[in-house]
């Protein structure tokens, strides 16, 4: 029972009083949120089992039950027995505290007076929307390791691979921290989801954030989150990463490209779990899993002072390096018949495999970005093909002249961006700052190519 991320969010509203659910309905539908209103415990109960909610806001005084809350808190505990992961925030009567704090005891998020505060109403709601959303899409990441089987998520034949499967097959059960590091496209995320599929804390969400991309201005409200009026735009309260994660792993992404600013602020909370959302006073305390991944060599950047060595230490209790797929071209054909599978499924057609000469392509090319680079060539050739089986010309992939730099002549101005962009990472040694100084780019900017080709 999940409303997809991005989504309007939906809330479930459950209250015996009309007056109530009619005022609840116009306030959330004018912010922007889908209402579903019961009137009853069983209406509310029908709704969950057919429909897709973010939260769940029910009343605990039924007018069968004005006094004890014995009929929303049954609710409540139906609720979880349906969907353990569906935040309810619970509404009680001025003066009802006891009883909503049995309600929190029971598993409830948090709960509002009545008559509520619209403000602190909404801020509550876009909350634990928020936290919802985080653990479906943990939730989802757990459920696609178990479909993909113990070998398919992470394709490995390959003799350069081996000692990475053992590494995650060793210290997955752990709660050691991990740093993964790799070039590029290696498949370091999917490293860590299979480190937190294999860990005790599987059922729990896994985070992922690209710090690397986060400007000084929004690191801490990301990561630690904020109080209404933190700041101008802090319009309502809102739970950061390391909350969402808690119980769970984070997994920081391009952990190198951090300044020694941010650097500072997280290492106390790597190093004590405790941190304060922007504008609070109050500390927060968490338990989690860090996986950090990074394409630099954190050593070196220790030693150019451009990273903290206090933090590499807390960050790398074990390390685990993955080859670049040139050093592991017997996975090349694994790979690419596990993305024809996908991508053929995902655009619903009929395909039969690779052509010799296909295969032949796949093997020749040097793969500079790696396993995400042969994943687009073969959506790419899944999108092109024009017969059952996939051919060299589908891929679309082109060898430079002599080994050496391609025709800039013969490519398109996407490919011309993407070589550009990846001769300069590699001048810089893989650090997107550098190499977004180098182009003339903001780090922004040079996130914002990244990602729009591939990379």
């Amino acid at each position: 029972m999940t409303a997809a991320t991005g989504a309007t969010p939906r809330i479930l509203v459950a209250d015996d009083q009309a007056d109530i659910r009619e005022a609840l309905h116009l306030l959330l539908k004018g912010e922007g949120f889908a209402v579903e209103a019961a009137a009853s415990v069983s209406a509310a109960l029908a709704a969950l089992a057919k429909g897709d909610f973010d939260c769940a806001l029910i009343d605990l005084n039924y007018a069968r039950d004005t006094t004890s809350g014995d009929e929303g808190l049954s609710l409540l505990s139906r609720i979880h027995t349906l969907d353990p992961l569906l935040p309810v925030v619970v509404m009680t009567a001025w003066g009802s505290i006891d009883l909503a704090v049995e309600a929190m005891r029971r598993g409830a998020r948090d709960f509002v007076q009545k008559p509520w505060e619209n403000a602190r109403l909404l801020a509550t709601l876009r909350t634990q929307v928020d936290l919802s959303r985080a653990l479906r899409r943990g939730e989802r990441l757990e459920a696609a390791s178990r479909a993909q089987g113990e070998g398919s998520a992470l394709i490995a034949v390959s003799a350069a691979m081996r000692p990475v499967l053992e590494m995650i097959e060793r210290i997955g059960p752990s709660d050691a921290n991990v740093l993964v590091t790799g070039e590029n496209g290696t498949g370091k995320g999917t490293v860590a989801q299979r480190l937190h599929a294999a860990s005790a804390r599987a059922a729990r969400p896994l985070i992922v954030v690209n710090v690397g991309g986060l400007s000084e201005g929004v690191f801490e409200s990301e990561l630690f989150g904020h109080v209404k009026g933190a700041f101008t735009d802090a319009r309502a309260d809102r739970i950061g990463r390391f909350e969402m994660a808690d119980g769970g792993t984070l997994f920081l992404d391009e952990i190198a490209n951090l300044s020694l600013n941010l650097q500072a602020k997280l290492l106390r909370v790597v190093e004590t779990g405790e941190f304060e959302p922007v504008g609070s006073s109050r500390t927060r305390r968490v338990d989690v899993r860090l996986i950090s991944a990074t394409n630099a060599d954190l050593h070196a950047e220790v030693a150019a002072s451009r990273f903290r060595q206090d933090l590499l230490f807390r960050l790398n209790t074990i390390e685990i390096h993955v080859p670049p797929l040139r050093e592991r071209g017997e996975d090349v054909g694994p790979l690419a018949e596990y993305f024809l599978k996908q991508h053929a499924a995902r655009y619903r057609k009929t395909l039969g495999g690779f052509e010799v000469d296909a295969l032949e392509a796949l093997q020749a090319h040097g793969w500079p970005g790696n396993v995400r680079e042969l994943d687009h060539a073969v959506e790419r050739a899944v999108l092109m093909a024009g017969s059952p089986r996939l051919r060299a010309t589908d891929l679309g992939l082109r060898r430079a002249a002599d080994g050496g730099t391609p025709r800039i002549e013969e490519m398109s101005l996407d490919e011309v961006e993407r070589w550009l962009i990846q001769r300069t990472l590699a001048r810089a040694d893989g650090n997107v700052n550098r190499a977004a100084e180098a182009l003339g780019l903001s780090r922004s900017a040079m996130y914002r190519r990244l990602q729009k080709l591939g990379l």
